[in-house]
């Protein structure tokens, strides 16, 4: 009998495995039971033109076109079924039922009927695209239910009946359209400081434009019966006040002078800022020409130029000019950044340069030489060449081309308005592997040692063939360490990086994973929210990210853009990998150019990345299913 014990103690463990493994497997293939059946009661009471690839028996959350799940399955969190020949109207209690819903699109649909009152009771929705349809009548009354709620696009319908002014209520809203309907009434006061996509066209509004939406084009307000003086704020000529049948002013007349004297100060104070600082820059300027009389400017060869203190020109320098030349143009101050000052040069018969005037350099003249000699003998299309520099005592100038398009830091957070070059999703890909191209070359040279050390969207420009390109090479490792790093950095430091000068190619990939996140959310590095917190946006990033709101992380700008929800994902992917706070777990540049080269075939018009290689296979990066939806604003 005691031999048996072996036995059932080894069929104990047998089943044991067996059940666990039977647990793992249903556990595994978990399924949102009750929101799959909400789907197919949905596709099953509608007419539709295209047969979907949605069948009980298979996987929902894996299988099934249009539908996204959360990270455990546990509930269908996305439905888009834009352009499936879908027609009639919504059934009732049917998409109601995904309570978790946070994005929903069936836009380029033939859907009719009234706005359907069920989507109300969604109440996590972010983001709901019915344009394109046959939708018609009034909206609802009420729209405060949606307190997450940051796209609404509903334009290219017929819906009629005057614009709610629960909109108002939505305060997280970024993206509104309304356009090509037929609104009728006064446009109401959506006065929501988040609102930064706007198109009420098209329609047939009436009267004023609310002061909350004075600050969007009047295009967005075109094809409605407003006449363009209404497009303006309304104002009153002091002299027309109606006082004459009074002698005294009454308490709010007072207050308002009062008020208006204020702020009338304020402006004239701000005006008096800039001009003193602008005065302050050019002074500078002024000074650096003022040093002109103890140098000699006829242009000679460099050697001799090395050792008399004068502007020293690289070989492929194609612009003549000399020193006197640079100090008598006309300066416009770009920017101050991490190393000094910057100037844009308008040279009288050379065209037009970039000048950077250095600051706390810590190193003498021999080693800056040969830094500078080393910089220039990078050459990458994706790459700014350094055409000459200066090295006295007291000054420091480099000299670049110019980007007449500036810095992507300007492109990017730059005032948008109708004049402003538009960053579409291609331009910013482009960027992205443009720059990344010119890192990893930068990265290959030396014998792979070279580290740019201070990438940052202000050192990234845009160049003839509209790819980035990144200035501002090898300038790190003559700063002195005396200014803080967290300063420096703005943002883009690695978190392994104590002393500025001592950066690493580890680190470099760490700065371009922030200008990626960049690109794709919109925002700045640091930011301020308004209160005395600051936000971090790589921190930011992973904590929307990991309460799986991705969709809100991209900027609203891009959202316009119809099929890139999941080129948006895999470069986000590819951003968030870049900024891990192991330096090890990073990978290298040349890889990470295939990875961004792989999000989509953009390759005419510049040199192939190959050159920028390094041999051996790249990792590749498996994207998640989008959380977002594509064009929440079509361009007309």
């Amino acid at each position: 009998m005691l031999s048996e014990g072996p036995k059932m103690g080894k069929k104990f463990c047998f089943s044991s495995i067996l059940l666990f493994g039977a647990l793992y497997f249903i556990i595994a293939r978990a399924e949102p039971i009750e929101d799959k059946q909400a789907l197919l009661d949905f596709i099953n009471n509608i007419d539709r033109m295209q047969n979907l690839n949605w069948d009980a028996k298979t996987s929902a959350c894996d299988d099934w076109n249009g539908v996204t799940c959360n990270r455990d399955k546990s509930r269908i969190i996305a439905v888009r079924l834009p352009e499936v020949g879908v027609r009639g109207r919504i059934p009732t209690n049917t998409l109601v039922r995904l309570s978790a819903l946070r994005i929903l699109s069936l836009r380029s649909n033939d859907i009719s009927g009234t706005f359907p009152s069920d989507l109300l009771k969604l109440r996590n929705l972010t983001a709901l695209y019915l344009q394109f349809n046959k939708f018609q009548g009034p909206l609802p009354s009420e729209f405060s239910v949606w307190k997450h709620l940051s796209v609404l696009d509903l334009s290219s319908n017929a819906f009629n009946g005057s614009i709610p002014l629960s909109i108002s209520n939505l305060t997280h809203l970024e993206a509104l359209n309304l356009a090509n309907n037929s609104f009728s009434g006064n446009i109401p006061d959506v006065d929501i400081p988040s609102l930064k996509q706007l198109d009420l066209s098209k329609n047939n509004l009436t009267g004023v434009i609310p002061q909350s939406l004075l600050r969007f084009p009047p295009s967005v307000f075109a094809g409605n019966s407003i006449s363009p003086d209404k497009l303006l704020p309304p104002s009153l000529p002091p002299t027309l006040l109606p006082i004459r049948h009074s002698s005294k002013l009454s308490v709010s007349a007072l207050l308002g002078i009062v008020i208006g004297s204020c702020v009338l100060a304020f402006v004239l104070i701000v005006f008096l800022m800039m001009f003193m600082n602008k005065k302050r820059e050019d002074n500078k300027w002024a000074t650096l020409k003022s040093n002109k009389n103890d140098m000699s400017f006829k242009r000679e060869n460099s050697e001799h130029q090395k050792a008399n203190g004068r502007l020293v020109f690289f070989e492929d320098c194609n612009i003549v000019f000399d020193l006197e030349d640079l100090l008598r143009a006309s300066a416009e101050v770009l920017g101050k950044g991490t190393f000094g000052t910057t100037y844009k040069a308008a040279l009288e018969d050379a065209g037009t340069v970039v000048v950077k005037r250095l600051k706390e350099v810590n190193v003498g003249r021999k080693d800056f030489e040969q830094q500078m000699e080393s910089v220039a003998n990078i050459r990458h299309v994706n790459v700014a060449s350094l055409r000459a520099y200066y090295y006295s005592k007291d000054e420091k100038l480099v000299v670049y081309d110019c980007y007449d398009q500036g810095s992507v830091s300007s492109l990017l957070h730059g005032k948008r308005g109708e004049d402003r070059f538009p960053l579409d999703w291609e331009a910013r890909l482009r960027i992205a592997i443009g720059a990344a191209r010119g890192i990893a070359h930068i990265h290959s040279q030396s014998g792979g040692m070279l580290v740019h050390g201070n990438i940052k969207a202000s050192n990234i420009f845009i160049n003839s063939q509209r790819y980035g390109c990144v200035s501002d090479l090898g300038l790190a490792t003559l700063m002195s360490p005396v200014v803080p790093p967290v300063i420096r950095a703005a943002g883009y430091r690695a978190p392994e990086v104590t002393d500025f000068r001592k950066v690493s190619q580890a680190s470099d990939i760490y700065s371009f994973g922030v200008f990626l996140l960049e690109l794709l959310t919109g925002k700045s590095p640091i930011h301020a929210t308004g209160t005395d917190e600051v936000i971090h946006l790589v921190r930011w990033v992973n904590s929307v990210v990991h309460e799986e709101w991705t969709g809100e992380v991209f900027d609203v700008e891009l959202l316009r853009y119809p099929n890139i929800e999941e080129e948006l994902v895999t470069t986000l992917q590819i951003g968030m990998s870049l900024v891990d706070r192991n330096p090890e777990k990073r990978p290298k540049m040349a890889d990470v150019v295939k990875m961004l080269e792989d999000v989509r075939s953009i390759n005419a018009g510049n040199c192939p990345s190959s050159g920028t290689k390094s041999p051996g296979s790249s990792p590749s990066l498996t994207p998640p299913t989008s959380v977002i939806e594509s064009s929440p604003i079509h361009n007309k």
